[in-house]
C-alpha cells in the first residue's frame, strides 16, 4: 500500500516569514505604565509595533509613552482609563483608533491582588479583585473584538498567573481571578478561532513587580515559593518580553486557547 505520508523530500518549503516581525502591528497595553504592563509594551515596540499604554494613572502612562517611543524610535501613546468602567473602556477604544488607527493586538494587563486568609478578607475586597482581574478584562476583550473580526486578524494575550494554575493560602480572591482569566481565555479562542484572531493566557511566576513588592522579603514567601521554583529566583522583567512577543506575532498563528507559563519551573511540579 502507498504510504500516504508525503516525504521530506516532496514537502514544499516554508515561505519565508519573519516570524516576530511586528511592523505594522498596533498594540493596546492596560496596566501599560509599569511592571510587566510597560516591560511587554517595550518588548512588542522593539519588534516593530506602535503601542497605546493605558493607566488609571495619566502621568505616569504619559512618562512611560515617552520612554518607550525614546528607547525604540517609535510611536508610542498614552491614554488615562479605568477599565473596571465600560464608558472608559469605550473611550479607550476611540482613543486607540484615533492615534494607531487600529488595534491589532490587546494585552490585558492591569490587574491587582489583596491578600489575606479568607476570614479577615471583605467582600468588598474579593469583589474589587475580581472587578479589576476579570471584569476589565472582559470588557476589553468584547471591545476589541469586532474590529479584529472585521480585518480577520488579532492577537488577545490575558495576564494570568501561575497562581491560576496552582493554590497558595492566603490568595482567595487573587486566584480565583487568575483561574477566570484562563477560563475566560479558553472560551473567547473558540469564540473567535475562526475570525483569524487568537486568544491566549500568559501565566508568570514572581515577578518582582509592585504587586509583590509587599511580600518579596518575607520568610514565607521565600519558603513557600522560591524554594518551591526550580530556578530559585526572582524573574526579572525582561524575561516576559518573549512570550508576549510571540504570542502577538505571526509566529504564533497556530496557538489559541492556550496558556504559555513564565515561571521558572514552578508549575512543573
Amino acid at each position: 500500500m502507498e504510504d500516504p505520508t508525503p516525504s521530506r523530500l516532496s514537502t514544499p518549503p516554508l515561505p519565508g516569514i519573519k516570524l516576530f516581525n511586528l511592523t505594522g502591528r498596533t498594540a493596546l497595553i492596560t496596566g501599560g505604565s509599569k511592571g510587566l504592563g510597560l516591560a511587554m509594551a517595550a518588548g512588542l515596540a522593539s519588534a516593530g509595533a506602535e503601542v497605546m499604554l493605558v493607566s488609571r494613572h495619566p502621568n505616569e502612562a504619559q512618562a512611560a509613552a515617552e520612554q518607550v517611543a525614546h528607547d525604540f524610535k517609535c510611536r508610542a501613546f498614552a491614554h488615562a482609563a479605568d477599565v473596571t468602567l465600560p464608558a472608559d473602556v469605550d473611550g479607550m477604544l476611540t482613543a486607540a483608533e484615533n492615534a494607531l488607527g487600529k488595534v491589532d493586538i490587546l494585552i490585558n494587563s492591569a490587574g491587582i491582588n489583596i491578600r489575606g486568609p479568607i476570614t479577615q478578607l471583605t467582600l468588598e475586597q474579593f469583589t474589587q479583585v475580581m472587578t479589576t482581574n476579570v471584569t476589565a478584562t472582559w470588557l476589553c476583550c468584547r471591545a476589541v473584538v469586532s474590529g479584529m473580526r472585521a480585518r480577520k486578524w488579532g492577537r488577545i494575550i490575558n495576564m494570568a498567573s501561575a497562581l491560576g494554575l496552582i493554590g497558595i493560602a492566603g490568595r482567595t480572591p487573587y486566584t480565583a481571578s487568575k483561574g477566570a482569566v484562563i477560563q475566560m481565555t479558553r472560551t473567547l479562542a473558540l469564540e473567535t478561532a475562526a475570525d483569524g484572531i487568537t486568544v491566549n493566557a500568559i501565566c508568570p511566576g514572581p515577578f518582582l513587580t509592585e504587586i509583590n513588592r509587599p511580600v518579596a522579603s518575607s520568610e514565607e514567601f521565600q519558603r513557600t515559593v522560591i524554594n518551591a521554583i526550580a530556578l530559585k529566583r526572582w524573574a526579572r522583567l525582561e524575561e516576559i518580553q518573549g512570550a508576549a512577543i510571540f504570542l502577538a506575532s505571526d509566529a504564533a498563528s497556530y496557538v489559541t486557547g492556550s496558556t504559555l507559563t513564565v515561571d521558572g519551573g514552578w508549575t512543573a511540579q
